[in-house]
C-alpha cells in the first residue's frame, strides 16, 4: 500500500490561498503595495511579484519616509527604491514630517504616523487610478491589535483585531486595505527573507518600549505566555468568535436600522420608543451603524463614546453630546438625532430680524414666502398644514410683523385662560431646542397672535361673531 506524503504549504501557496479565500485582489488591476523596507513588507512584495501572473495583476510600490530616524530613514527609502527596480516594479517614494503633523493635529506619534502614512498611500493610489493597497500586517500584528483594543476599551468589536479587508477614508478619499499575510507569522516572514537573500532593513524604533504596540509585543505578550503558553491561540480563537457574533449582531442591527432610522442629508433620526425597546447590545450596534453611515468610517469612534450615549438615552430632551469629526448626538422629544447639525431637520429657516407684513399682500422674508388675505368666513378652506392660520380680522389689530422669539414674549395660547411665556409654551409643546430660535412669531401692535406652526392666540380665534377673516400662509422656499 502506497503512503501519500503530506507536506505543508509553502508561504507563497499559503498567501495565495488566503487571497483567493477572502477575494482580496481583483484580476487585471494594478495593486499598490506598501513597503517600509522591513522583513514583513519585503516578504509580501516578493511573494506578490512571484504570484503576479497567477493573480493577473500589475504592482506598484509605495514607500514613505516619516522623517523620524534621519539617515536611517533615508537608507530605508534607497533600499526600497533599489528593491523595486531589481524586481522591475514602479515605485513612488514620499516624505512627510510626522513630528510637525503630530504637533499641528495634537495627536499621539503613533496616530500621526498612521494618518500620514495612509493619507500618502491614498494619494498615490488616486494618482495612478487604483482603489486598493496591500499592507504587510501579519498574524503577530493581528494579536497585538486585539490586545491594544482590549487595553483601550474598544468593546467587543475591538476583539476582532485586524480584518483581511478593510477601508481607509479621509478627506474624501476611499482606499481599500487588504492584508494578504494575516495568517503568516513574523518568524515565517523572517525565514522567507533569509531563504531568498532579501536582506530587509531593521527599524531600530521597533526595539523601543515607548510606543504602546512595542510594549505589548516585547513585554506584555511574553508575560502572558508565562501564564498561558497557548495565549496566542486563545486570542485568535476569541477573535474568531467575536467576529461571528458581531456579524450576526450587525445583520440584526442593519435590519432594525431600516425600521427605526431615517437619514435626511447628513443627519439620522432614530425613533426613541422603538430604540429603547431594543437590547443594549443591539442599541450599541445600531448606534455604530448610524455613525458609520454618516462618517463613512468608525475610526476614532471609541467604546467610551458609545457608552456615553448609552448612559444618556433616558436623559431629558435637549441633552446633546459631541463626538469626533463634529458629529453631535442630541436627545429630542420622541427621537434621537445624530448629525453634524441637528438644526437641518428643522422646518424653520433662521430668522434674525423683524419684518412688516403686507395685509393683504405678499411678503418675502429669509426662507419664507408669506401671503395674507382678507376673506369672508364662508370662504375659509380646510387647512392642509400647520403653516396656515385663520384669525378674526377685527381682533387682530394693526401693523402685523413677523420676528424671532424675544426675551419675555407672552401670549394666550388657544384654549387657555391665562397668559404664558413663549419659552414655556415651546417647552410644554416639546418643540426641539434647536428649532426654537427659528420659529417665526406673528404679532400685531397690540399682541402676539400666532406662534407659527403651533398655536394661535385665544383672543384672535374665529368665533360666531366673526365677519372678516385674516388668512396667513407661510410657505418655505
Amino acid at each position: 500500500m502506497s503512503v501519500r506524503k503530506i507536506t505543508s504549504l509553502s508561504l507563497e501557496q499559503k498567501t495565495l490561498s488566503f487571497i483567493k479565500k477572502h477575494r482580496l485582489i481583483t484580476p487585471q488591476h494594478m495593486l499598490l503595495v506598501a513597503v517600509s523596507g522591513g522583513q514583513d513588507s519585503v516578504c509580501l512584495l516578493h511573494i506578490l511579484k512571484g504570484l503576479q501572473v497567477e493573480l493577473g495583476i500589475d504592482l506598484h510600490v509605495a514607500h514613505l519616509d516619516h522623517c523620524l530616524r534621519g539617515t536611517e530613514s533615508e537608507a530605508d527609502a534607497r533600499y526600497v527604491a533599489e528593491l523595486a527596480k531589481k524586481l522591475g516594479i514602479p515605485v513612488t517614494i514620499g516624505q512627510c514630517d510626522v513630528r510637525a503633523y503630530q504637533k499641528a493635529h495634537r495627536t499621539s506619534m503613533e496616530e500621526a504616523a498612521r494618518e500620514v502614512r495612509y493619507n500618502f498611500l491614498s494619494g498615490v493610489a488616486e494618482s495612478i487610478g487604483i482603489d486598493r493597497v496591500a499592507i504587510a500586517h501579519t498574524m503577530d500584528d493581528h494579536v497585538e491589535t486585539i490586545l491594544l483594543h482590549l487595553i483601550r476599551g474598544t468593546g467587543i468589536r475591538g476583539l476582532r483585531g485586524l480584518k483581511a479587508r478593510g477601508r481607509w477614508q479621509s478627506d474624501g478619499k476611499n482606499l481599500i486595505v487588504v492584508r494578504p499575510l494575516l495568517k503568516v507569522t513574523r518568524d515565517e516572514t523572517a525565514a522567507y527573507c533569509a531563504k531568498h537573500r532579501l536582506h530587509p532593513r531593521l527599524d531600530t524604533t521597533n526595539l523601543s518600549l515607548v510606543p504602546m504596540r512595542n510594549g505589548v509585543r516585547l513585554e506584555l505578550l511574553p508575560l502572558m505566555k508565562k501564564y498561558n503558553p497557548q495565549v496566542v491561540e486563545s486570542l485568535l480563537r476569541t477573535a474568531r468568535i467575536a467576529d461571528d457574533d458581531i456579524a450576526f449582531l450587525e445583520e440584526e442591527a442593519s435590519r432594525l436600522q431600516k425600521k427605526l432610522a431615517l437619514k435626511q442629508g447628513k443627519t439620522i433620526t432614530l425613533d426613541k420608543q422603538g430604540f429603547l425597546e431594543l437590547s443594549p447590545s443591539i442599541q450599541r450596534h445600531l448606534l455604530r451603524l448610524s455613525i458609520e453611515a454618516l462618517l463613512g468610517t468608525l475610526r476614532d469612534i471609541e467604546g467610551r463614546h458609545i457608552e456615553e450615549i448609552m448612559k444618556a438615552l433616558h436623559k431629558p430632551a435637549g441633552k446633546r453630546f459631541d463626538l469626533p469629526y463634529g458629529l453631535v448626538f442630541a436627545i429630542d422629544y420622541g427621537q434621537y438625532i445624530l448629525g453634524k447639525d441637528p438644526t437641518v431637520l428643522s422646518p424653520f429657516s433662521p430668522l434674525t430680524e423683524e419684518y412688516v407684513l403686507k395685509v393683504p399682500g405678499e411678503t418675502a422674508v429669509p426662507g419664507w414666502h408669506i401671503r395674507t388675505s382678507i376673506i369672508k368666513r364662508n370662504q375659509m378652506k380646510p387647512k392642509t398644514d400647520a403653516f396656515t392660520a385663520y384669525l378674526d380680522y377685527a381682533a387682530v389689530g394693526k401693523k402685523l410683523t413677523v420676528h424671532p422669539r424675544r426675551r419675555g414674549d407672552r401670549f394666550q395660547p388657544l384654549g387657555m385662560k391665562n397668559m404664558k411665556k413663549i419659552g414655556e409654551f415651546m417647552l410644554d409643546a416639546r418643540i426641539p431646542r434647536d428649532w426654537r430660535p427659528r420659529i417665526p412669531i406673528v404679532s400685531s401692535s397690540e399682541q402676539i397672535i400666532w406662534v407659527v406652526g403651533y398655536r394661535i392666540d385665544e383672543r384672535v380665534k374665529i368665533t360666531g361673531n366673526t365677519d372678516k377673516v385674516l388668512s396667513i400662509e407661510f410657505k418655505r422656499y
